[in-house]
This record gives structure tokens, sequence and C-alpha cells, in this order.
């Protein structure tokens, strides 16, 4: 059966210089941890006044608000998913590997004809390095890539015969596997709950006020406290569907958003409805843009 995959919060305090960043507790002010609050243009004195109260909410504030947002994102994304295409563990593994500094639409195109010349762990650990780079050259970096896959399929074989393991510790080990890909593997091969931090996940819960961490193994840490375990995997898929989708880097589409309202870097982007709605990509904008009530 072919699958589809999509790969600690503090307690702010006091008032909110806008367009500074957010005082913390006395606890966890000697840490450094501070939620910056952007600097935005464009948007009402109330509604600067509404993102400062919410960068200043209690920790059971941040608990609430970052649940009744991924409630919005399941409603706004019912179909999220990791956008690679595998059919087995090896493969998830492979075109994780692949995605590397590449986009999961070049790394589909690339994956159907090197999955039917390569089946197993062993061919990979076995494989012909020309040949094998040449199949992977269109994700780039495929020399790189190149030895992961080899030295992954010679671990694979050598400590597991041939199999991927099931744990993060285990999986970890393995040549060409950090966290973010073990992750996406155990919480899309084996179901077992993960956070996948990528550049997008990343980006956007710091944009929420959900972590200022910046370190990705302290954000999915941090995140992982305000919900519930098996909540992870599909928060991890909504969250990176959106930021591809509407909470772009660099011009986030604010006045078409569904989290709009829960979002205290509402006006980080353009926040006319019409200018905004023109960002919002993907298959489900005409579904985004009805929830926003555009």
């Amino acid at each position: 059966m072919e699958h589809r995959c999509p790969t600690r919060s503090r307690n702010v305090v006091g008032p909110v210089p806008y367009g500074g960043a957010v005082p913390v507790s006395p606890a966890t002010a000697a840490a450094g941890d501070a939620v910056p609050v952007p600097v935005t243009t464009g948007i009402t004195a109330a509604r600067k006044r509404k993102n400062r109260a919410i960068a200043a909410e209690t920790r059971i504030g941040t608990v609430r608000r970052a649940r009744r947002m991924n409630r919005t994102l399941a409603e706004a994304f019912p179909d999220a998913h990791c956008e690679l295409d595998f059919t087995t563990p090896l493969e998830l593994a492979v075109a994780t590997i692949l995605s590397a500094q590449c986009t999961d639409v070049r790394v589909n195109l690339t994956t159907p004809a090197l999955f039917a010349k390569y089946r197993t762990a062993h061919d990979y650990a076995e494989a012909n390095r020309v040949e094998l780079e040449e199949f992977i050259r269109p994700t780039g970096f495929y020399r790189n890539k190149t030895s992961a896959l080899m030295g992954l399929g010679q671990a694979l074989v050598e400590q597991y015969d041939g199999e991927l393991p099931h744990t993060l510790d285990q999986l970890v080990k393995l040549p060409g596997i950090g966290r973010k890909t073990a992750n996406v593997i155990l919480g899309n091969a084996f179901d077992v709950p993960g956070i996948t931090v990528d550049t997008h996940f990343g980006r956007l819960v710091r944009r929420w006020g959900w972590t200022a961490e910046e370190d990705p193994v302290k954000v999915e840490h941090a995140v992982g406290e305000l919900f519930e375990r098996k909540d992870w995997t599909m928060l991890s898929h909504r969250v990176i569907f959106h930021g591809r989708r509407v909470c772009h880097a660099r011009k986030p589409a604010c006045g078409a958003c569904v989290l709009s309202n829960d979002c205290p870097s509402f006006g980080a982007g353009p926040t006319d409805p019409a200018v905004a709605a023109e960002l919002v990509k993907g298959p489900e904008r005409d579904h985004l843009l009805e929830m926003a009530g555009l």
C-alpha cells in the first residue's frame, strides 16, 4: 500500500514594549529566553495591543492557545500528511535523506526509478557509487547523499538484518539519519508519535510564541510539552502544511490566515485580505480562504 508522508514553552509576565522582546519570568530570565515580538506596520492600535497581550500570556494561556490553534489547523488541513512518497520504512528513510536541501516535489520525481532499482538495504550496501549518484543527482548534494545511503544500507545489513529499527536511539545512530529524519520515520512508518522540527516548523512555532528556542531538539521538547503525545505527528504535518501554504518566511499571508486571531505576530505580512489572499498557495487554497471568510 502506498503512503504519502509530510521531515519548553516559558511563562511570560509583565507589560510588553511593542517591537521588543517579551519579558520572561525570573526563573527563566537567566537563560536568556525571550519571545520576539515583530515590529509590525499597517495594523490598528487595538490589534497591536492584542498581539502584545497574547505574547505576554501565562503558561496555561500558551497551552490553551496552542491547542486551539492545532484544532483550527486540523480543520484547515484535514488531509495533512508527510509529502514524501513511500511504500516501506526503508523507502521513507531514503526519501527523507534525499529531501535535505531539496523540495519534496523533486524527491518524489526522483524516487520512483530509484526505488525500482534499489529495493532492499542490501541493494544500497552493494550499490555502484557512480550509478547511484546518477540516480539521485537531481536532488543535489548527491555525493554526500550517496555516501549516506550506502552507509545506511551497510549498517542495516550488519546490525539489523536489513530492517530499520523502531526506536529513536537506534535510528539516530545510523548513517544519514538525524533526529528530524528519525521522527519522520517513526511517526509515518511505525506510528510512533514524534515532532518533526524542519525549517517551517521551527519558524512558525517561534512566530506563534509557542517557544523562543532555536535549537531543533529544544524546540521539539518545548512544543511537545504543550500537547498530548498522541498529537505530535499530525501536529507536525499541519504546521508544515501551514508554513508552506500560508505562513511564508518572508511574506506571511496574515490577512488571509485562519490563525490570525491567535497569532502574536499578526502584521508581519500583508493584513489586507485581498493582498494576503494572493499569497495563499496549495490545493487547499479555496478551503483556507473560505475559512478565513474571504
